[in-house]
């Protein structure tokens, strides 16, 4: 008998171990494809086609083709990258001034962006939680229709014998046609108006999820409304605030239809730079110059700035 029930230990102990074996292991494959799915997609869908733009930079055209940038010859490896473009980048002035009004026009448009979304994300998420759902679908309601359609609708309001003008002279308010389209307003507005519930999305599931105990304890401690605001939701919305601007800065930058459509000629900005380079020009390694640029000049300081905040979070951890 002693020895049946060594052997029922003895496997009970090798069945214990190989389940603990194989919770590890699951474990691991799902730790595993909670990064690696999300590192494939980057990869598939980011990182092969930067690396394709990339290359056509280096490369020089023959015709409707690129030369090989590595390759062997005469038993020997190659690599012979072509540099011009990207000399040719810092050397005009013209692609410096439309990388800045870029940047400054996705500035001004983040910042009002915020400016508006902040008050119309607090006031949804203090709503009854009855209502909520129906003021985030208004949000999401623009969605609903074709976004070249939505900019189009934009023209018909801003023309000189838009919408707008003819309201404003019926009224007596204006004597004449105001000049709003093709102008730095009219390209501003058409963004603020298209991304701002990239906005407001972020900021409303960040404060919906704020605890209002807070609040009542700094109202407990005399803190008038005002300072509790300033005190304790906007520095508990940080992460809201940074999401939204993202969202809204990065498509910003490389915004192509509404600066076609809204914008005029002073307002230069990267995508009508790169689509004159790709189709006007047939300039294929200028325009993925101006590409790389502009992802390097997005993604670094974002990798920075990733970086600081889990030093950070590392340091208040520790």
């Amino acid at each position: 008998m002693a020895g049946i029930e060594s052997t029922q230990n003895a496997h009970l102990s090798i069945a214990s171990k190989l389940r603990v074996l194989l919770e590890k292991a699951t474990a691991r494959f799902g730790r595993g494809m909670v990064w690696g799915v999300p590192m494939l997609f980057l990869l598939a869908f980011f990182a092969a086609p930067f690396l394709v733009v990339l290359r056509i930079s280096f490369s020089e055209m023959e015709g409707v083709r690129f030369k090989d940038i590595m390759g062997f010859a005469d038993g020997e490896f190659f690599v012979k990258l072509r540099y011009a473009t990207y000399v040719f980048l810092t050397e005009d002035p013209l692609y410096i001034k439309t990388y800045l009004s870029s940047i400054e026009f996705a500035a001004i448009t983040t910042a009002i962006c915020l400016a508006i979304g902040y008050p119309m994300a607090y006031f949804m998420a203090r709503s009854p939680a009855s209502i909520r759902p129906a003021l985030v679908m208004l949000v999401m309601m623009p969605f609903w229709t074709s976004f070249l359609l939505r900019v189009y609708a934009w023209k018909m309001l801003l023309a000189d014998s838009g919408v707008f003008n003819n309201i404003g002279m019926a009224l007596g308010v204006i004597d004449s046609p105001i000049k709003m389209m093709h102008t730095p307003f009219s390209l501003v507005l058409g963004m603020v108006y298209t991304y701002l519930p990239f906005m407001v999305l972020p900021l409303y599931a960040n404060l919906v999820k704020m605890d209002l105990r807070l609040l009542e304890a700094a109202r407990d401690l005399g803190a008038s409304p005002w300072t509790a605001f300033w005190r304790v939701t906007v520095p508990l919305s940080k992460n809201g605030i940074i999401a939204g601007a993202l969202l809204v800065f990065i498509p910003c930058v490389g915004e192509f239809v509404i600066p076609e459509l809204l914008g005029g000629p002073q307002t230069l900005m990267i995508g009508r730079v790169l689509w004159d380079e790709f189709f006007s020009n047939n300039d294929w390694p200028m325009a993925a110059s101006v590409a790389v640029v502009m992802v390097l000049m997005i993604v670094v300081p974002l990798a920075y700035f990733n970086k600081l905040q889990n030093d950070a979070a590392t340091a208040g951890r520790s």
